[in-house]
C-alpha cells in the first residue's frame, strides 16, 4: 500500500515557477515508477512526466523543456519542477504510483494523491 500526498501549488504569473512535491508512504517507495497527471475543468487528465525507479524520465510533448521530474527515494518524495508556465498549464496535478503497464495510460497506476491545484495567469 502507497500513500501519495501532494503540494506546492498555487496561483502563478505566466512565465514564472513553481515546485510541486508527492510525499509517500510505504517502505516499497523505491520500487514504484511515479508519474505526473494533470486534468483542467471540463477535460480529460493526461499525462505529463514520468519516473523510473532508477531515475529514466519521459515527458509530454507539451512540457517537454519545461518540466522536469525528479524523485529522492531516501526521502519517499517525487517532484516536478515546473518553469516557463503558460495559462494552459492550468489544472489539477496529481501524482501516481505504479510497478508496470503503460507510462501514459492513468488506468495503469495503482495509487493516487488528492491533487494539488496550480493556476497561472496571464
Amino acid at each position: 500500500q502507497v500513500q501519495l500526498v501532494e503540494s506546492g501549488g498555487g496561483l502563478v504569473q505566466a512565465g514564472g515557477s513553481l515546485r510541486l512535491s508527492c510525499a509517500a508512504s510505504g517502505r516499497t517507495f523505491s520500487s514504484y515508477a511515479m508519474g505526473w497527471f494533470r486534468q483542467a475543468p471540463g477535460k480529460d487528465r493526461e499525462f505529463v512526466a514520468h519516473i523510473t525507479w532508477t531515475g529514466g524520465t519521459v515527458y509530454a510533448d507539451s512540457v517537454q523543456g519545461r518540466f522536469t521530474v525528479s524523485r529522492d527515494n531516501a526521502k519517499n518524495t517525487v517532484y516536478l519542477q515546473m518553469n516557463s508556465l503558460k495559462p494552459e498549464d492550468t489544472a489539477t496535478y496529481y501524482c501516481a504510483a505504479h510497478l508496470g503497464g503503460s507510462t501514459y495510460r492513468s488506468s495503469s497506476y495503482n495509487y493516487w494523491g488528492q491533487g494539488t491545484q496550480v493556476t497561472v495567469s496571464s
